[in-house]
């Protein structure tokens, strides 16, 4: 996980960005995986653990009438704790994780269901450097659909006990930021809208 880790902060130094998480499940994992590389403190701002149902409304402002309906687990969850982390602690990227690592099911979700997702930075500044509105054929009013900014979740199956399921939720969720950071060094469009995937596998 240290060497996700590392590449995750090399990647965000470079540009210049930094970094902000939402954990649940993870119970601050994913944070202290960060900050065992040293340097961290460069691109990495915070954590929260909202590890409460309530406190990933009121820390993270995710929308309450969404946790009532469909309980702490889900993917919109997930992507609102992403934003939620990134706005409240002023980073430009949030990432966040949420699910199930047992021993018991919960709200009907099965041990091992995990949800993890990034929120990216928005607006014509981003890591590829300014863009005028002009030079892309925008107007003002464009802005808000299409400079959305990274915006993915992935839905986890993961088997094993209770450890190894945290442990590849932090794994995959820094590969996640990975996937997206490298996707924009590399001049692939942005992930505008939400995506969502499914991952099969037995822990790794």
């Amino acid at each position: 996980m240290t060497y996700e880790a590392a590449e995750v902060l090399r990647l965000l130094t470079e540009r210049g960005q930094t970094l902000a998480v939402a954990e649940s499940l993870t119970g601050g994992l994913v944070a202290a995986t960060l900050v065992e590389v040293p340097g961290a403190s460069k691109a990495f701002r915070g954590s929260v653990t909202a590890y409460a149902t309530e406190l990933k409304h009121r820390l993270l402002g995710v929308d309450a009438e969404l946790l009532a309906a469909h309980g702490p687990v889900h993917p919109e969850v997930a992507l609102e704790m992403a934003d939620g982390v990134r706005e409240a602690l002023g980073a430009d990227w949030g990432i966040a994780t949420t699910g199930v690592a047992g021993p018991d099911p919960q709200d009907g979700q099965p041990v091992g269901t995990v949800f993890v997702a990034v929120r990216g930075p928005a607006g014509p500044e981003s890591p590829r450097g300014p863009r005028s509105l002009e030079s892309l054929g925008m107007s003002e009013s464009d802005l808000a659909t299409d400079f959305a900014g990274s915006r993915k979740v992935v839905e986890l199956r993961l088997n094993g006990e209770r450890a190894e399921i945290r442990r590849e939720s932090v794994r995959s969720v820094l590969g996640l930021l990975k996937e997206e950071l490298v996707g924009e060094g590399s001049g692939e469009p942005e992930e505008n809208a939400r995506a969502q995937d499914t991952e099969q596998n037995g822990g790794f």
